[in-house]
């Protein structure tokens, strides 16, 4: 990992990952850090922390430092994690496959750029791939809107997550913020040689509808063309070596929550998240029963193509992305009972040769657990990956 210059300022420093040499330092911190120990104590030890509180904290800043215990580095910090993905992934999943990634160079850098399902289980099955084959990690795009905590953003970036900017106030402060991200995000790539996830656009697909933003493929290109304004699009994005990722559940952890959202934007035109919910989100999708879970990495964009806009550069996303997104027993039994699908096309795209009998029992025993208000929005979000491939939406 790239070490800090004692000698000049570090243009990244308030949004990069940390650096090895500032491991310690961290880890010291989040093992007395008040907010941290609270909230391990309030989800491990509720009684305890209600009663003795003083005594509940002390004991999880004991685990703390006995869980980090000879991590020195980045990488002693990620193997960590990788014995709880692993866990994570025996309990949790049904199967875990990856295809496409044999055909990517391990010794080059890629920008990974993925279909967005779950705020943290998207780029750690990406990472957990890279892991398994024996490839480093990536640094991974987090939103500041979910670091509301200084412990929540140590955590991060101790994973070797970088800061986006969605709270910069104005304009000006906000094309400053997605200069110094863009610049980050090709000195990482092109300079580094260290690979990067970021979603295809801000926030999750919650209606399972995947389509990449322009304007992400107008801000990843900004360093470049900035830096020489005869650069076009389509020279930039080869230069990122931009890869498609998809990732296909058979069952989100959090389609009732989602649900729930698209019920309240639709009916009362806004929704209110509650404080931390997002963190919430993060551990019922860790927690949460997922089914099989299929990991697609796709081909560098751009290359034996002319790609001159934005626009076009996410249709090939969206292209790859839909291609490589696998199609579950879970998505087809959810437009088989989608009411607002049109017959004729429900019978076009209806494939149910795979569906066991075993398959149609989860689905039905999870659906009728979806209150009658929230069905429609809970079955869209698998119906419409299959209507979404097919250019039906």
């Amino acid at each position: 990992m790239t070490q800090a210059s004692t000698d000049t300022p570090d243009p990244f420093a308030e949004i990069r990952p940390y650096h090895d040499d500032e491991v310690a330092e961290v880890l010291a911190r989040l093992a007395r850090d008040p907010e941290l120990l609270d909230a391990l104590t309030q989800f491990k030890l509720p009684r305890l922390a209600r009663f003795a509180p003083g005594l509940a904290r002390a004991l999880a800043s004991f685990v703390v430092r006995r869980e980090v215990r000879g991590v020195t580095s980045v990488r002693d910090f990620q193997a960590r994690i990788a014995g709880y993905m692993q866990r994570m992934i025996r309990t949790t999943t049904d199967a875990f496959e990856v295809t496409g990634l044999d055909a990517l160079d391990g010794d080059t850098a890629y920008l990974f750029i993925g279909n967005h399902r779950d705020i943290s289980l998207d780029p750690a099955f990406v990472n957990y791939a890279l892991y398994l084959a024996g490839r480093n990690t990536v640094r991974i795009a987090i939103g500041d809107n979910l670091l509301q905590k200084p412990y929540v953003s140590d955590l991060m970036r101790l994973n070797k997550s970088f800061i986006v900017p969605r709270s910069a106030r104005g304009k000006r402060a906000m094309l400053a913020a997605y200069q110094q991200l863009s610049a980050y995000i090709r000195h990482s790539i092109v300079e580094d040689n260290h690979s990067i996830w970021m979603a295809q656009r801000e926030g999750r697909a919650k209606d399972g509808i995947d389509r990449a933003d322009p304007a992400i493929i107008k801000m990843l290109t900004m360093a470049r063309r900035q830096q020489d304004k005869t650069v076009g699009i389509g020279e930039a994005v080869r230069e990122l070596r931009l890869v498609p990722v998809s990732i296909s559940y058979e069952y989100d952890p959090c389609d009732l929550q989602k649900a729930h959202e698209l019920h309240a934007l639709h009916t009362e035109g806004r929704y209110e998240k509650v404080q931390y919910e997002d963190i919430r989100s993060i551990v019922a999708g860790i927690t949460g029963p997922k089914g099989r879970i299929r990991l697609h990495f796709g081909t560098p964009v751009g290359l034996g193509q002319e790609l001159d806009s934005a626009e076009a550069v996410t249709a090939e996303i969206d292209r790859q992305v839909l291609t490589g997104y696998h199609l579950f027993p879970s998505h087809y039994l959810a437009l088989e009972a989608s009411e607002g699908v049109e017959e004729g096309q429900r019978r076009e795209l209806l494939d149910l040769s795979e569906v066991t009998e075993a398959d149609r029992r989860r689905f039905e025993a999870r659906l009728a657990e979806v209150p009658t208000h929230l069905r429609a929005w809970w079955l869209a979000q698998y119906a419409n990956p299959v209507l979404n491939r097919a250019g039906k939406l």
